[in-house]
């Protein structure tokens, strides 16, 4: 097995006794924000890396069209929505070493890199926090039109203070109410999508001059605790109605809001039997609502930094290591746990402290290895390249083969591959492990006709939210 930084914990089994794993292409996403620096710290300064260029349309129908010849499913676009402040109290630090600053809006990059690409997923990263639903639906629908269905909504509820005082509110909303809004929100998302319009409203009949049939729209006239929306969809049906639902809450509450909602759930973990734990315990929340035990996918994140061989691949990992920043990661642990850590030394040893914040990034991080005492400088170094995800090291068998101990290990479908260096770590991946992937089945072939995200994800013809989704049953009935 290739070199892989994390204990890959043990194989477990599905809730029938069964084993979960088979030879089934992944899911494959290219993990991106619309910044200079993501999870690896301060490698813009790499010569390498491109990053900078985030503000250059071009820069990114290249990515797109990078992902789409590699082999991916979908660019995976995460996003923030206030300054990267917690370390220190003030957002220097994150400006400086460009630490997820400046960020741009990632939706706006939609469009362009859609019209570049026939068959890439897009997922964007929305918070339902500060958002409206019914302008939210809106821009979704819109996206799924013009991309011909391949639209996903990463759905997060926002757990940085700076976007409460930026945005309307002192500070971040409690941790479980978030997920009250969130739920609220979505089922005032699935009334419009799926309920408003009827599947025959639109009828463009030049000779009647009817273009849509008014009996056939109906005003949702939703009146909840966080939102009132009186009236039908502003847009026609788009080919998916509803995107394509990734979410990626491993607390208790967002697992639960992850059951109702989500077709795909992004999960971070330290270790593989974490992220196994975390699948077991989702599904089987799913399954009591009903939803079928392939209704929903798994992900996890990694980073992958791979070349013809494993001596040059674990070169550029040195390389990589060495131009990380320490005070960058410990901008980046800080945002994660909601904790300034530039109060304590680096010989600090960690400990779990409660926070409003992304709660499972400690606890996890305490699980990487149980008898290890961590300090903060260890963190620190631990994080400069990958940050909390696993990191694949190594020429294309190695990592082929590390990736598919760790898929059966914690029992993902498939992974979100986040970078080092832009576009170059995924140059590396396409170039180099895709065609491996390939030949082991990994990579799912491209279809002859365009498929929607969702028949992509889920099977030819599931272009729809499946029967047994909660948002299903909202569609209207006469």
């Amino acid at each position: 097995m290739g070199y892989w930084r994390g204990a890959p914990g043990a194989q477990g089994r599905s809730l029938n006794g069964e084993d979960m794993y088979d030879k089934q292409p992944w899911i494959l996403n290219g993990f991106a924000m619309n910044v200079p620096g993501h999870i690896s710290a301060g490698l813009w300064r790499h010569p390498a890396d491109h990053s900078h260029r985030h503000t250059e349309l071009e820069h990114w129908i290249a990515l797109a069209r990078l992902l789409e010849d590699g082999g991916f499913d979908a660019m995976f676009l995460a996003d923030v929505l206030g300054p990267v402040d917690v370390y220190q109290g003030r957002p220097d630090a994150a400006l400086r070493n460009g630490v997820q600053t400046p960020v741009d809006d990632p939706m706006l990059l939609v469009s362009a890199m859609a019209a570049a690409t026939r068959h890439l997923g897009f997922g964007v990263t929305v918070s339902t926090t500060y958002e409206q639903p019914y302008l939210l639906a809106r821009k979704f629908t819109t996206l799924d039109h013009l991309t011909r269905g391949r639209i996903a909504w990463n759905v997060v509820t926002s757990a940085l203070d700076s976007a409460a005082r930026n945005l309307g509110l002192e500070q971040a909303i409690d941790h479980d109410e978030r997920y009250e809004i969130a739920q609220e929100f979505l089922e005032v998302g699935y009334k419009l999508w799926e309920g408003s319009w009827e599947d025959n409203a639109l009828v463009r009949d030049r000779e009647r001059g009817i273009y849509v049939d008014a009996s056939k729209v109906h005003p949702i006239r939703h009146q909840g605790k966080y939102f009132r929306v009186h009236d039908a969809h502003l847009s026609q049906p788009s080919v998916q109605r509803t995107p394509v639902l990734f979410q990626a809450g491993s607390s208790t509450r967002g697992r639960a809001f992850a059951a109702s909602n989500a077709e795909v759930v992004f999960l971070g973990g330290a270790t593989a039997a974490d992220i196994r734990r975390s699948i077991d315990q989702t599904r089987a929340q799913a399954l009591a609502l009903g939803r079928a035990p392939e209704a929903m996918r798994f992900i996890s994140g990694v980073t992958v930094i791979t070349a013809a061989t494993d001596a040059e691949a674990e070169a550029k990992h040195r390389e990589y290591l060495e131009a990380a920043d320490l005070e960058a990661a410990l901008v980046l642990f800080s945002c994660w746990t909601g904790i300034d850590w530039s109060q304590y030394p680096l010989d600090h040893p960690l400990e779990y402290i409660e926070t409003n914040a992304i709660r499972s990034a400690l606890a996890n991080f305490t699980r990487i290895d149980a008898q290890k005492r961590w300090t903060l400088g260890e963190i620190a170094r631990y994080i400069c390249v990958g940050g909390l995800h696993p990191v694949f090291v190594g020429g294309p068998t190695k990592v082929a083969d590390a990736l598919e101990a760790y898929a059966e290990a914690a029992g993902v479908d498939g992974f979100n591959v986040a970078y080092a260096v832009s576009p170059g770590s995924f140059e590396d991946f396409a170039r180099h492990l895709s065609p491996e992937l390939r030949r082991r089945g990994r990579i799912r072939k491209r279809p002859e006709q365009a498929q929607t995200l969702r028949e992509r994800l889920q099977g030819p013809g599931q272009r729809r939210l499946r029967s047994d989704h909660p948002g299903a049953g909202y569609r209207y009935t006469p």
